[in-house]
């Protein structure tokens, strides 16, 4: 055990996606309570960095080049070299992840036992096993048992994210109207396989539209731009923008929060909504639940037990993506309803 008194640097290695980020930061509010005097650091990609920015607790945020070579690496790392120079935790399963703390030199080291890295490291966890596997836990709860070797405890708040002031301002008067606001969110960065069809997202949202006189608002990030130009294309209804020229994860924060229900892939934004108790309909496909299913989500995850499911493949290896295919909008529908009956009571 580290006394905390001894402690002046924390410096913590982000996960590198949206939604596991948004899930490590009851372990990140645990790493602040246990190291209260010290300073807490962040490092992230940029897009995790900026989901992260706002929280009162965090003290500074590092922005870290993706996947970057070793001459790099070493450069980020002298430059972290003051801010986690007492103990530096490495939330991402990576080797890169353990070489980069290593070239900060933290006196502590901790991380999971994963990818042959347990050298680089102080203190490592060995991942929950069975029958020589890895076995599948909520993501909130292995963060959570990464930070315990360091004497942190959970608070049992749950996921926790923050709003710029300005941004949400501006976002709040362009999405103002009467009615219910259900955003849509049809990306997900992992890969096609956890994409539902960007006709049935379309098929939703007339349908929701039709029934409810909701306002829609369609939530696409970079890259997405032909999922988006699809969904428009197939829809009927006219989707509320975005204003341009907003930071795209301060918006994307702002858009959740301010929605009466959140229908989307098992992606980044689902776990924003969690943030923001927000209820959720997600459609998942061929990830496993295990890793994603909590005690804080309210709506409902629509998922089909299928054979080849949960296979974890970015792309579908039998090329017919049945896990997410057989997912009608109808299935998709009624739980928005009954989401909406339950939280809001915005339907009669």
């Amino acid at each position: 055990m580290i006394p905390p008194e001894a402690v002046k640097s924390v410096l913590a290695l982000a996960p590198n996606w949206l939604g596991d980020t948004a899930m490590c930061t009851p372990a990140l509010r645990a790493l602040r309570r246990q190291f209260s005097e010290a300073q807490l650091t962040v490092a992230a990609n940029p897009s995790c960095r900026d989901l992260l920015e706002d929280l009162p607790w965090i003290d500074g945020l590092f922005p870290l080049l993706p996947k970057s070579s070793l001459l790099p690496l070493m450069s980020m790392g002298k430059q972290l070299n003051h801010a986690g120079s007492d103990l530096c935790v490495v939330f991402p399963h990576s080797f890169r992840s353990a070489l980069l703390a290593w070239f900060v030199r933290s006196k502590n080291r901790i991380g999971y036992a994963r990818d042959g890295r347990s050298p680089l490291l102080t203190k490592s966890l060995m991942p929950p096993m069975e029958d020589g596997h890895i076995t599948p836990i909520y993501m909130v709860d292995e963060y959570l048992d990464l930070v315990r070797l360091v004497g942190c405890e959970d608070d049992g708040k749950g996921l926790e994210l923050a709003l710029n002031p300005s941004v949400h301002d501006t976002v709040s008067a362009a999405l103002a109207g009467e009615g219910a606001l259900i955003a849509i969110a049809p990306g997900a960065a992992f890969g096609p396989s956890k994409r539902w069809m960007p006709e049935a997202f379309a098929e939703t949202a007339d349908a929701l539209a039709e029934q409810t006189g909701a306002r829609i608002v369609l939530l696409t990030g970079p890259g997405e731009e032909k999922i988006r130009a699809e969904v428009i294309a197939h829809a009927k209804t006219s989707f509320l923008e975005l204003p341009a020229g907003l930071p795209g994860i301060a918006a994307l924060k702002s858009a959740i929060a301010l929605a009466d229900l959140l229908i989307c892939n098992d992606s980044g934004p689902r776990h924003i909504a969690i943030a923001f108790h927000k209820p959720v309909i997600c459609i998942m496909g061929p990830t496993s639940p295990l890793y994603t299913n909590g005690p804080y989500e309210k709506g409902k995850v629509i998922r089909l037990d299928i054979p080849c499911s949960p296979c974890q493949k970015p792309i579908c290896p039998l090329g017919h993506h049945q896990c997410m295919r057989d997912i009608s909008p109808a299935m998709v529908i009624e739980a928005a309803l009954e989401s909406l009956q339950v939280s809001q009571g915005i339907v009669s």
